[in-house]
């Protein structure tokens, strides 16, 4: 990650910060305490979105991002995981074959290997959905699998592939 800070006279400082994706975060800290939380995408001039924060409220971010009331997984401990058991949200998209049919019909377990474990549809979230669920473009499918099953699934969900 690449930081870079700067003074702004009479405001305080500002704190860029680009991520591994070339995506840029620009916090605005100010004399006063307040701080503003700006997110750009890659190579857009214009801010993505931006919040401000009070002093009390920046400590708290700040110490829920170091871990202070949860603490990841040993990342060794993922290692053994990984390319074995993994979970992803996918959104379905309007071209995907299992737009429109029963979980039970588009056969996703046997084809694909993974399973679906939940869908959001909007407001509605429904765990475990049984064989007869009607998967609907824009649902998210949260999905559990090996990285190969998931990564088939997926292709399916953005209508990349059939079944």
């Amino acid at each position: 990650m690449k930081i870079k800070m700067s003074d702004l006279p009479g405001i305080g400082k500002r704190i860029s910060m680009t991520t591994a994706n070339d995506d840029q975060v620009v916090l605005i800290v100010h004399h006063t305490g307040l701080r503003e939380l700006y997110f750009f995408d890659e190579d857009e001039e214009e801010c993505r979105t931006g919040f401000s924060l009070t002093a009390d409220e920046t400590r708290e971010l700040g110490a829920q991002l170091l871990g202070a009331t949860y603490q990841p997984v040993d990342i060794d401990q993922m290692r053994m995981f990984k390319n074995k058991i993994m979970i992803e949200w996918v959104e379905v998209g309007p071209n995907s074959a299992l737009a429109g049919k029963p979980i039970r019909e588009s056969k996703i377990r046997t084809k694909t290997g993974a399973s679906i474990t939940g869908v959001v549809r909007g407001d509605e979230v429904v765990a475990v959905p049984d064989a007869d669920f009607v998967i609907q473009a824009g649902d998210t499918l949260m999905m559990l699998g090996s990285n190969e099953q998931i990564a088939k699934l997926a292709q399916v969900c953005k209508g990349l592939g059939g079944l």
